[in-house]
């Protein structure tokens, strides 16, 4: 039967991945247009951190059922760090396949444990988990707003931020008008 949907000859339907958007006020404004899930941005952001870029899954028909924002700056270990803020709705897989995961989503054995990490979001903590991500990053996965929350860290001692607590703002509330400083192109959005 003929279908409009994407499809991957592996996963079957699928919400297709948009061309990363330079971080810069149109980047954001492109990935605000038809967002259904939160558009996450750790605020105030660590010192010398800057917004990055922007990367999401869907398209006009169905809206960006993942979001992405990159947040880069200085490791508190020494060195550059990139920092992928990932909201998803529950089978979308970009926020697996970005802390290097087979599935679409983390597996239910990584709640069976206290939860490792914590980020604050509307004023209410939300706990997050260690996922067993690739080698060379630091993944934490939790749910907010009925969405996955991932924050997938490079390289992997970045995840020492986690200690931190960050604060997300759902740039999609109104007057969430935040002057976000922006920075170079993150190249983890084209991975």
């Amino acid at each position: 039967m003929w279908s409009s949907d994407w499809n991957c000859g592996v996963h079957g339907a699928v919400y297709p991945l948009q061309p990363p958007r330079k971080p810069s006020k149109e980047g954001l404004t492109a990935a605000l247009k038809d967002a259904r899930v939160p558009v996450w941005v750790p605020w105030p952001l660590p010192l010398g951190w800057l917004v990055t870029g922007f990367l999401s899954a869907g398209d006009e028909r169905t809206g960006s059922r993942a979001g992405v924002v990159a947040v880069s700056g200085p490791a508190l270990l020494g060195g550059p760090a990139d920092l992928l803020v990932i909201a998803e709705e529950p089978g979308v897989g970009l926020g697996a396949a970005m802390a290097g995961l087979e599935g679409p989503d983390p597996g239910l054995e990584c709640f069976n444990d206290p939860p490792h990490a914590k980020v604050g979001a509307y004023g209410h903590p939300v706990p997050l988990w260690a996922v067993e991500a690739a080698p060379d990053r630091a993944a934490y996965v939790g749910e907010a707003m009925g969405n996955w929350l991932w924050m997938v860290l490079w390289p992997a001692h970045s995840g020492a931020l986690m200690l931190d607590q960050p604060e997300l703002c759902d740039l999609r509330e109104p007057g969430m008008q935040l002057d976000l400083p922006y920075g170079a192109f993150c190249p983890r959005l084209g991975q």
